[in-house]
């Protein structure tokens, strides 16, 4: 089943050891739209983490292999060894756009820049 529902539109990556490092912290908050997606990686944790976020874990195809809705501060994932990296998106997406285990999501960057 499509659903065609947008996770975000403001989805930022974090690709090197420094950034994947950095994560979210220091963030006050995550926007409705924004979110990180850190690749590559197969387990989280919160701690120093201000707030509580929502966690997709993606393989390699893009399927989500794993997911955290409402992932608490001061914690830590199992790990998801079949997973590609983890989207990192505000409190509260997973259940209003009804992602579940199986589901593909797919990145789409938008022609910006001239």
């Amino acid at each position: 089943m499509t659903r065609c529902a947008l996770l975000g539109d403001g989805i930022e990556t974090a690709r090197t050891s420094l950034e994947r490092t950095r994560g979210l912290l220091g963030t006050k908050k995550l926007p409705r739209g924004g979110g990180l997606w850190i690749v590559p990686c197969r387990s989280i944790h919160s701690f120093g983490m201000r707030y509580e976020f929502d966690a997709l874990f993606l393989g390699h195809d893009g399927k989500v292999v794993g997911a955290h809705p409402r992932f608490r501060r001061n914690r830590i994932s199992r790990i998801f060894w079949k997973a590609r990296g983890v989207l990192e998106l505000p409190l509260g997406t997973i259940g209003r756009t009804f992602t579940a285990l199986g589901d593909e999501v797919v990145f789409q960057t938008t022609g910006g820049g001239s």
